[in-house]
């Protein structure tokens, strides 16, 4: 007859635990592992040794608050031979005895989350379960070190934001390992409403990471729900800070959570998609952070991209196109697709079209999109409009009529991502789509179910117009632009050139002008090329570009012999001054140092409340440190401070710098360091 173990006391184990499971660096006081792997806790009996064969140990696994067999939230088990990774299982390790190794292993396919565990009569542990990518049997499985040791273990990364011909590299520290930051994840999951209507069903679906990230491209907004983030394009950041204020998501995570989940305010594009990526991390799907310059938006579903401009070139109604728009991939497999859908999902937790009636976008193969194929789950339209959509122009004159213009512009250009290992940018555009006009590109489109007659651009041999820039453009300084007017036919032609400048914002919002010229008799003799200078004044474009630095230039050709008109439109990024970073003393672990930063003024004007501040994965406890200027840096003077951290685990880490001014805003620097043992 079989004889029930009698547990006194037991050791979860967790230092050997964590470690193995990879889960260590969120702490050794409590354990959490991942699903479909062994792990092993000690317990102490209190009478009778333990005897193979004889012995016996009933086990009950329970997820969420109406855990039942039926939705896979509770699992009965007992002793066996040896541990079975395909399903809940336990088997002693150690030899008979008074104290017992028990090694237990979750379903690969369990639900994530808060787990109890009950041993026989007495004994009841928890521990936390997540997803196990370096498991074959999870869904969310990836054969490969070096990439998981990058979407998965790495705490820190690069975002991609600028324009496609000037990406500009900004650090992020997504410190998903931070003390606290699992739990907040945990709780993010658990106040979505699909848990308040039926949490026993909400619970179920977390074993489904296609069920998970398509919940947390919901919950990181909070358009319909309790969500992380408020968004806000305005520019008036009045009850909250400007979107360029975040270097990391551990601020944001616990603003929420302190806050009683009221929206942490505010949130653009980028931060959105960071804070969703530290949150996959942490439950352990594998995720990065993309940006798609040139990205559309397209409101109607057709597949193409209008715009109207003015006898300027000023736009008077459109439908968006970003300078530059991110989201992120999660890696997993589609079991509700065809194989060849497995892989790179996208998502999208900025709020901008609701699907099924809430704000959220994906998951959505990237396999899906480059191949046209729009009737798959989920969101697959808006996707392929963001990085394919087709472009076209009108000019709507005085009179009303309208004209189509020639404007050369391709969507969805440079998809760039952080490169595993290393700071370096990764194009990752043919993941999306086929080479821009190509034979299997068009294809695609065609597939896309694009009902209407594609919109082809008349090309023009005749007159051809380009806007080039200066090598050199920082903020502070003069500067020209130029306007290239070429004439490659065989007769004399007489044009109207209208070339501006504004500001405008990453998603496309133009704001006041900063300088234009408007030529009403440009002659060019057949073959010749004129440069059209304009001058950009720092006093007349420091009040007009935001934080971004962004100035957008357009060129408005009229040809007035055959009354075609030709736009040429650009981007420019004002270069931020560089901010130097020097760490002094020997970087080791639980060793006090100091980060002397300085940054040159670059404007002709004094800066005030000038602050710098630091964060860092394990190098400044989980905090912003800060140090604000006691007097204003004149012009072409040094800002410098000081700033004393400790680093707390050893590695290459990633120390993110902000520098803020009454008129220099949040200028970005980083510098990685290696803290040695």
């Amino acid at each position: 007859m079989a004889q029930a173990l009698d547990i006194d006391r037991w050791n979860l184990e967790c230092d050997f635990n964590n470690t193995d499971h990879r889960t260590d660096l969120n702490g050794v006081d409590r354990l959490i592992v991942r699903r479909g792997q062994p792990f092993t806790i000690s317990l102490y009996l209190r009478s009778a040794s333990y005897q193979p064969g004889v012995s016996s140990l009933d086990c009950v696994a329970e997820t969420g608050p109406q855990p039942s067999e039926q939705y896979g939230t509770r699992a009965v088990f007992g002793l066996s031979a040896n541990i079975n990774t395909s399903r809940w299982s336990a088997a002693v390790t150690s030899p008979p005895g008074d104290m017992v190794a028990l090694s237990i292993c979750s379903a690969p396919d369990a639900p994530i989350g808060r787990y109890t565990l009950t041993l026989g009569r007495s004994a009841r542990i928890e521990f936390i379960l997540l997803f196990n990518p370096w498991c074959a049997a999870d869904a969310v499985y990836m054969d490969n070190e070096q990439s998981l040791a990058e979407y998965v273990l790495s705490q820190d990364g690069i975002i991609f934001r600028g324009t496609h011909k000037y990406p500009i590299k900004s650090p992020w520290n997504f410190g998903q390992f931070e003390h606290g930051i699992l739990d907040i994840c945990l709780r993010i999951l658990d106040m979505n409403p699909k848990y308040m209507k039926n949490p026993g069903k909400d619970c179920s679906g977390r074993r489904n990471p296609i069920y998970v990230a398509r919940l947390l491209s919901a919950m990181v907004n909070c358009n319909d729900d309790q969500g992380v983030l408020l968004g806000n394009w305005s520019g008036n950041y009045g009850g909250g800070v400007s979107p360029l204020f975040w270097k990391g998501s551990q601020d944001i995570l616990r603003n929420w959570d302190a806050q009683t989940c009221q929206p942490v305010r505010y949130g653009q594009c980028w931060v959105f998609a960071a804070v969703a990526c530290t949150v996959f991390r942490a439950l352990g799907i594998p995720c990065r952070v993309v940006t798609n310059y040139l990205s559309a938006h397209d409101n109607n579903g057709n597949l193409v991209i209008e715009r109207y401009v003015d006898e300027n070139g000023k736009e008077i109604a459109k439908e968006m196109i970003w300078n530059y728009h991110c989201w992120v991939e999660s890696w997993m497999t589609r079991p509700d697709l065809k194989p060849e859908f497995n892989g790179w999902q996208a998502s999208d937790p900025t709020p901008q079209e609701k699907s099924e009636g809430v704000y959220c976008c994906g998951p959505i193969p990237l396999k899906a999109i480059k191949e046209g194929e729009l009737t798959l789950k989920y969101d697959a339209p808006f996707v392929f409009a963001e990085v394919n959509a087709d472009f076209i122009t009108f000019e709507k004159k005085k009179d009303g009529s309208t004209s189509k213009v020639i404007h050369d512009i391709h969507i969805g250009q440079m998809i760039s991502t952080k490169s595993v290992g290393s700071d370096a940018r990764e194009d990752i555009t043919h993941l999306y789509k086929y080479p821009e006009g190509s034979a299997e590109e068009r294809e695609a489109f065609k597939k896309a179910n694009h009902q209407t007659k594609l919109l082809k651009q008349r090309q023009n041999q005749g007159l051809h117009l380009t806007i080039k820039v200066s090598s050199e453009m920082r903020k502070g300084c003069d500067f020209d632009v130029f306007a290239v007017v070429s004439n490659a036919t065989q007769s004399n032609k007489k044009c109207r050139l209208y070339f501006g400048s504004c500001g405008v914002s990453y998603n496309g919002t133009v704001g006041e002008n900063c300088g234009f010229k408007d030529l009403l008799n440009v002659e060019l003799s057949p073959g010749q090329e004129r440069k059209v200078p304009l001058r950009l004044n720092y006093s007349k474009y420091c009040g007009v570009v935001t934080a971004e630095n962004i100035i957008r230039l357009r060129a408005l050709l009229l040809d007035y012999t055959t009354n075609e008109t030709i736009l040429s439109m650009r981007h420019i990024v004002l270069d931020n001054p560089e901010i130097k970073i020097r760490v002094l003393g020997e970087p080791k672990e639980n060793r006090k140092l100091a980060a002397e930063i300085t940054l040159q003024n670059p404007l002709p004007e004094p800066l005030e409340n000038c602050c710098f501040s630091i964060e860092g994965a394990n190098l400044t406890g989980g905090c912003v440190i800060s140090e604000r200027l006691a007097s204003s840096v004149g012009p072409g003077q040094e800002a410098k401070v000081k700033i004393y951290f400790t680093p707390t685990r050893c590695g290459l880490r990633k120390l993110v710098v902000d520098f803020d001014s009454s008129k220099l805003c949040h200028v970005k620097g980083y510098r990685n360091v290696i803290i040695g043992k």
